[in-house]
């Protein structure tokens, strides 16, 4: 379950808009601190002493980018980062190389608030108890929900929150189409929107980490305009 008092690092140059979500945040229930470059928002995220980074993409000394890119290096911990509202380029940049989720500045603080607890909760493998606990093994691929580990063909392989539920969810439904619109709602807890390609771009991070099989042939496939399916062979 969710602690009361979740840490959350926002690696922000605007004082202001930090000082404003911290008060907003901690009023939530959630132990805030920011810092205002990248490189001291590396350091801290680095620290192992937050449970979650609000990251955004313009700042000195190290761009939003590189401190993720640094930190995927070397931890899982959940990144939010803060795009400018309608740079598409910005948010698929920011999910290719390791972002949970992605929320454009100006937001509402509420929108902020309810991303960082889904994100948490996946983070954290919180359910509503109908999942299986046990592992599930299909074609050379285990998944451990206890865990939170996944490998390939005895090789193991480092993914995010976000990519774990979702390999999950098609693992559990392998050789069946699932729908985009019950994927974004069961992992990203939103209801799909029409230009939110969030679930495509972790879809495509997770195939790229999973790799193909042996013959060459896609473990994860689309199915255009409906969904996705983990094949079987």
């Amino acid at each position: 379950m969710l602690s009361g008092m979740n840490k959350i690092i926002i690696i922000d140059d605007d004082e202001e808009l930090c000082e404003l979500v911290s008060e907003y945040l901690t009023v939530e229930g959630f132990d805030v601190s920011s810092v205002n470059d990248g490189e001291s928002g590396l350091a801290a995220a680095l620290s192992g002493e937050y449970d979650m980074a609000i990251l955004d993409v313009m700042l000195p000394k190290m761009n939003g980018f590189d401190v993720l890119r640094n930190l995927r290096l070397e931890s899982k911990l959940p990144v939010i980062m803060l795009t400018a509202r309608g740079d598409d380029m910005e948010r698929i940049v920011g999910l290719e190389i390791g972002a949970d989720d992605y929320l454009p500045k100006p937001f509402n603080p509420r929108e902020l608030a309810a991303r960082l607890r889904a994100i948490l909760r996946r983070a954290a493998g919180d359910d509503d108890g109908t999942t299986a606990s046990e592992k599930i093994n299909i074609d050379g691929v285990e998944l451990a929900p206890a865990s939170r580990l996944v490998s390939v063909d005895g090789t193991d392989v480092n993914l995010t929150s976000v990519e774990f539920e979702l390999l999950r969810e098609l693992l559990s439904e392998a050789g069946k189409i699932v729908r985009k619109e019950d994927l974004s709602e069961s992992v990203l807890e939103r209801k799909l929107s029409a230009f939110d390609r969030s679930l495509d771009m972790h879809i495509s991070n997770l195939r790229k980490k999973m790799g193909p099989r042996a013959d060459g042939s896609d473990r994860i496939k689309t199915i255009r305009s409906v969904g996705y399916i983990y094949t079987l062979v």
